[in-house]
């Protein structure tokens, strides 16, 4: 059996050419530039990437040691999918159960709009002066514990490459949408992600789904002037739909002010039409614009090409629950991916807390070496 070291190296899941990998060795500006392992690198640098490197910092400081190296790296901005949640979003919850580093979260509303909490995380990170490298992409892992490589991209397809001892992976599951697999989907008028509601304002909408997202756009979308159809699988709005919404939503069906068709299915998007799979028969409809708000996944593969064993159904990765490490030693996992496919049980509420866990084991092992050693 192949050990968790081998499997790191070994994976085709994310793989990088010989030649892409020695001319980023090779690349010297980068490789002197990190030269000195990390002692903690965070993958992701959403709430809970942050959390995470807030608390390993803790940690070093706790056990004297002042060397003790942590940044975070991500392919897009920080918290880069609260970033691309719709413009005027209101959270579900309060501000302080969205509190990381012990920094209280002011907000005159009960409960906090995007902007606020980019604007929250952005001080957070400024006031804990983190390491935060963004717009680089992980393409792949190699070495083990107590000795990662990690090979980047930047926007410009440039190569670096960072050392580390540790890594968190807190890389989250917004920014991997669940298609359909029907034809036209792959138009441009056929969105995963719902952003504001005046490009459509007088436009024939298709919304497809049956969760708050979908509740929340259709709403939005008949409120500035779309005409606006839901297509939901299922026999009728979801049960989890917040309770200040599934009334207003139903209320608009039931008034025909937003069409509905329940136990129904897209089956090919063109350009100006929809076809749909109804209880009646195929159904074409006019269209100009389609939301797809059908859900999100985590990057299975990426946790595979780091050798994290994925059990089940719901592909859960294979994790201490007392400690939040993986299969592979040295490799934690942290926020929405610790639950796999089952995306709905760790929000920012509950994910916050497993840099503190993470934090906890790597203070009670064997003391990091001092950062230039």
């Amino acid at each position: 059996m192949a050990t968790a070291e081998q499997k790191i190296v070994s994976s085709e899941k994310n793989p990088i050419s010989d030649s892409a990998e020695n001319h980023t060795a090779g690349n010297a500006s980068a490789a002197q530039a990190d030269a000195t392992p990390l002692d903690v690198l965070v993958i992701g640098a959403g709430p809970t990437g942050l959390a995470c490197a807030i608390e390993a910092q803790r940690a070093g400081l706790e056990a004297q040691r002042a060397g003790l190296r942590v940044a975070l790296v991500d392919k897009g901005c920080l918290c880069n999918s609260l970033f691309h949640y719709p413009a005027h979003m209101t959270f579900f919850t309060t501000s302080e159960l969205l509190e990381i580093g012990g920094i209280p979260f002011p907000s005159p509303n009960a409960k906090p709009t995007r902007d606020e909490a980019l604007e929250y995380y952005r001080k957070v990170a400024a006031h804990y002066r983190l390491d935060l490298r963004q717009y680089l992409r992980v393409e792949r892992v190699t070495g083990s514990d107590g000795d990662f490589r990690i090979y980047l991209r930047d926007r410009f397809e440039r190569p670096s490459l960072l050392r580390a001892r540790k890594l968190i992976v807190a890389t989250g599951y917004y920014d991997l949408p669940n298609t359909m697999g029907i034809p036209g989907e792959e138009l441009p008028k056929v969105h995963h992600y719902y952003d504001d509601p005046h490009p459509c304002s007088g436009q024939d909408v298709l919304v497809i789904g049956g969760k708050n997202s979908a509740a929340i756009a259709a709403l939005e979308l008949w409120r500035h002037g779309a005409r606006v159809t839901l297509v939901h699988r299922g026999p009728e709005m979801h049960r989890h739909v917040k309770y200040w919404i599934k009334p207003d939503i139903e209320n608009r069906i039931k008034n025909g002010e937003i069409a509905a068709h329940f136990h129904s299915r897209v089956t090919h998007i063109g350009l100006d039409e929809v076809r749909l799979e109804t209880p009646s028969g195929e159904l074409r409809l006019k269209n100009d614009f389609v939301f797809a708000l059908t859900g999100y996944h985590p990057d299975f593969e990426f946790l595979a090409s780091l050798g994290v064993e994925q059990k089940g159904a719901d592909r859960l990765p294979v994790c201490n629950p007392e400690t939040l490490e993986s299969n592979v030693p040295g490799i934690y996992l942290a926020g929405v991916i610790v639950a796999g496919a089952r995306t709905n049980e760790i929000f920012i509420e509950n994910g916050r807390f497993h840099g503190g866990v993470i934090a906890q084991h790597l203070a009670q092992q064997t003391p990091l070496a001092r950062s230039g050693d």
